[in-house]
């Protein structure tokens, strides 16, 4: 299971350096703490789909680009 993440966290960290978007700005507009960020692209944590569609939103791609 934390291999999941682990490539959801990957996929989501390259998509957004893609976009030249900042940690930062993806947790503004994802409506998440920056380290909370941070803790999805390094693996850390299990989101969910709710999540997982929210961010894909807010990097314009579907969700299917972020899972492994």
């Amino acid at each position: 299971m934390k291999d999941l993440a682990i490539q959801f966290g990957f996929n989501l960290r390259k998509k957004r350096k893609e976009l030249g978007m900042s940690q930062d700005k993806l947790a503004l507009l994802a409506e998440i703490d920056r380290s909370y960020g941070g803790r999805i692209e390094r693996g850390e944590v299990n989101i969910t789909l709710e999540k997982a569609y929210q961010l894909a939103e807010v990097l314009e791609c579907d969700v299917r680009e972020l899972l492994p």
